[in-house]
């Protein structure tokens, strides 16, 4: 495996973002194939009208969800436990945040939801681009 610096890599957005996680259950697999960047996340429970996946600033991909609310049925419901969410809250949400790559057709990412896990598929451009180099002409005076 190459040695990859972490400040370089595509992945160090997601590391370091202050909002990646935010008591999520939406854990994540990113896998790579030769033609696209693959992201899993576990989304049990989760509806596809209640996960919005979008794209911010060129090559953000952001991923969230809020789950439906529970509402006790009758006035005179006890709740014992509620480690899934409280009686008018949300059940769960989740937040994550990752910078692609840029080799990405961002105009043609595709997502799923099926059987509880959300599929992202983001297609990779086999265009090479154009060199980032610039001459900068030198001067004698600025």
């Amino acid at each position: 495996m190459a040695d990859v610096s972490l400040f370089g890599h595509p992945f160090r957005r997601f590391l370091w973002s202050p909002q990646h996680w935010s008591g999520s259950t939406a854990l994540m697999d990113w896998l790579e194939s030769p033609t696209a960047h693959i992201f899993k996340f576990n989304v049990p429970g989760f509806r596809k009208e209640e996960i919005k996946v979008q794209i911010e600033e060129g090559n953000i991909l952001q991923i969230k969800g809020e789950g439906g609310k529970e509402e006790a049925n009758a006035k005179d419901t006890v709740w014992h436990v509620a480690e899934r969410g409280t009686a008018g809250k949300s059940v769960a949400e989740f937040y994550r945040e990752i910078e692609l790559p840029e080799n990405v057709k961002v105009d043609q990412i595709k997502a799923q939801v099926e059987n509880g896990v959300l599929t992202i598929l983001v297609p990779k451009d086999a265009t090479p681009k154009p060199s980032r180099v610039r001459n900068i002409n030198i001067t004698s005076k600025l």
